[in-house]
């Protein structure tokens, strides 16, 4: 009884002198480790620091990892240097002690200084500054180790910001998944990151299936085998047996080049190998006379189809992990195997969206063609150019608008004015003109486009011009690491399904629309009933180019501005309301959706070749339009026969 009660006060004694130990007493102790540390002596010194607690311990650390310690080489002391470098500075208090004579700098190499940084995020992860603890949890996430996971932990409970809390917890799981104390805790680790998509999850998946390439003659039964490797099925047969020489199972190769060296190298009197040199004219009689020589002891055997074949026969070759408990690899075969279907079926999704967000912007863009192109017969070349007037119309109101919100609500209305009175200008100088007569109107049209091009360049110059979105339009909506949509693209589907009901209403609901459709469809009894059909052509054309320059607008917050903006649509713009249907609204709908989704499925099967993609999808189209030429949903009616 009484050695015990002696063996706890003197653990208390010993822990009480422990605990009044200032930070230059624990440096002093290990001077000759802090004045020229090593990765592997250093580990000494960091210990007793982080169990110190002391508070001066983390600056302390800083102030190393930096190359700012001195040592007082009168007295072997360590300090700091005042912020004018003229005076030294105590260690504990900060405050400044002395000129800054006799000093030595300690300068600790890039391994030491990273074994510093690995103990100083102990202290950081509890440090009062949310910023300190935020670097200190994306350092552990760099380079995560197993002395890590306890600090750790141990923060949570403290942990003041939700978020960062909820980023604690789940980096917390990854790190038990691979340094968990027992595997009953590390499988449980694992499948509870089942559900998580991020890349850092599926890298301490992958991570912990991580493998090893070996060979045996048998495969042995005390190993966690991943894989065994067949050769020609699972590996060229060339590489397989090119491991067994790296082994050194095997006898490299005798190539072609060798057999000739040796026979050259062996001809006595005309004949080689007990054979004419005249008779070695193919690669059998040669392997034959080279056989010989090998056989004389001349030259080494040689190593041919047969024995490589005979070798990789009485070798195995197999993938072991390096995790060698099977219960830990094996939850983590079925974690990843969850996660790749559920990573498919986001990508799906996140394809869709893709799909979906450029086939409102190709709506955009010709919905205004489809009026114009599907009603009039005109092929107007020049749209594209109304795009572009739009999204200069843009730029040009938020020079005078600084207001990013209050200047988009303005250009909207301002570039549709701008760009109907450019149409209705265009059509009655031009268009009205040429009807029934495609070729001229295609010519005339594309010489228009230049010409406004050519302006553009003159009035704005050739840089691409910014028209700058809301700050609520900035980032994106992530639904996970897979999925995401930027805010901007949401904003013009939104528009692209506002124009769709306010087209639809015009065409169905308003006289306007009645007239159009009846020009449309019989422009000869239109005029017996008292439609102006040259009116009406004007206005259609005036509303087809309004909307191009709203759709200008739009497209110009999400891509570049540019005098030629407008040749990067005309061609998508075109083939959506030929595949759609000339004419139809729900046609031009149906063809920029099968556009828009068919490029992206493209580019995702292809996506280190863009200008491919579109390629394959313009004869894509082609095709289609063999088939089905009147588009995907084709007019009814006279209309459909004109």
């Amino acid at each position: 009884m009484f050695r015990l009660i002696f063996g706890v006060l003197l653990g208390v004694f010993a822990t009480s002198a422990a605990i009044a130990q200032d930070l230059q007493s624990i440096l002093q102790t290990h001077q000759e480790e802090v004045t020229k540390p090593g990765r592997r002596s250093v580990g000494v010194v960091l210990d007793d620091l982080v169990a110190s607690g002391l508070p001066e311990a983390a600056p302390f650390l800083e102030k190393w990892q930096d190359k700012e310690v001195y040592l007082r080489d009168t007295d072997g002391l360590f300090f700091y240097l005042s912020d004018d470098e003229t005076e030294i500075v105590d260690i504990t208090s900060g405050v400044a002690v002395g000129p800054a004579d006799d000093l030595t700098q300690i300068k600790p190499n890039g391994g030491v200084r990273r074994s510093i940084g690995t103990a100083l995020v102990q202290f950081q992860l509890s440090d009062p500054d949310i910023n300190r603890r935020r670097g200190a949890i994306e350092a552990i996430a760099r380079d995560m180790q197993a002395s890590q996971l306890e600090p750790l932990m141990a923060s949570i409970d403290g942990e003041t910001d939700p978020n960062l809390k909820a980023v604690k917890e789940r980096l917390v799981g990854m790190m038990r998944a691979s340094f968990g104390e027992t595997a009953e805790d590390r499988v449980a680790a694992i499948e509870g990151m089942a559900g998580d998509l991020s890349v850092d999850v599926r890298a301490v998946l992958n991570q912990i299936l991580a493998t090893k390439r070996h060979v045996a003659t048998e495969l042995p039964e005390d190993q966690n085998i991943a894989a065994v490797l067949q050769p020609g099925a699972d590996l060229p047969m060339e590489d397989a047996y090119d491991i067994l020489v790296a082994t050194e199972l095997a006898q490299p190769r005798t190539t072609q080049d060798q057999i000739k060296a040796a026979l050259t190298a062996n001809i006595i009197e005309g004949r080689v190998g007990g054979r004419a040199i005249a008779s070695l004219d193919t690669y059998e009689a040669r392997a034959t006379a080279y056989r010989a020589l090998a056989a004389d002891g001349t030259v080494a055997p040689l190593v041919g189809d047969d024995q490589v074949q005979a070798v990789l026969a009485e070798h195995v070759i197999f993938e072991v992990y390096v995790e060698k408990d099977v219960t830990i690899t094996d939850a983590a075969l079925v974690s990843l195997e969850a996660l790749q279907t559920r990573i498919a079926l986001n990508q799906s999704a996140d394809l869709f969206l893709d799909g979906l967000s450029l086939a409102s912007i190709y709506f955009l863009a010709a919905i205004g063609l489809a009026i114009t192109f599907g009603v009039m017969g005109v092929i107007n070349m020049a749209h594209g150019e109304f795009i572009m007037m739009g999204a200069y119309t843009g730029f040009v109101v938020q020079q005078f608008i600084p207001n990013y919100t209050v200047s988009i609500i303005v250009a909207l209305p301002l570039a549709f004015l701008i760009t109907f009175g450019a149409g209705v200008l265009m059509e009655r100088t031009v268009i009205r003109r040429l009807y029934h007569r495609p070729l001229e109107t295609l010519l005339a049209t594309f010489g228009i486009s230049i010409v406004l091009q050519q302006l553009a360049k003159n009035i704005f110059g050739t840089q691409a011009r910014p028209l700058t979105s809301p700050e609520w339009l900035d980032g994106a909506l992530v639904f996970n690491d897979i999925v995401a949509i930027s805010y901007i693209r949401i904003a013009i589907f939104v528009l692209a399904l506002i124009f769709l009901c306010l087209i639809l209403f015009i065409l169905k609901r308003t006289r306007l629309g009645l007239e159009v459709r009846a020009v449309t469809q019989n422009p000869r009894m239109a005029a017996s009933m008292g439609i102006n059909p040259d009116q009406i052509n004007m206005m259609t054309f005036g509303l087809g180019s309004g909307i191009a320059g709203i759709a200008g607008v739009a497209i110009g917050l999400y891509a570049k501005v540019t005098s030629e903006m407008g040749a990067d649509y005309i061609v998508q713009s075109f083939m959506t309301v030929v595949v759609g249907g000339v004419g139809n609204v729900w046609g031009t709908l149906a063809g920029a959706g099968m556009i828009g989704g068919l490029q992206k499925v493209i580019e995702w099967l292809n996506p280190s070749n863009t200008l491919a993609a579109q390629t394959y999808m313009i004869l894509f189209i082609i095709l289609f339009i063999q088939f089905r030429p009147k588009g995907i949903v084709a007019l009814k009616g006279r209309a459909a026969g004109d």
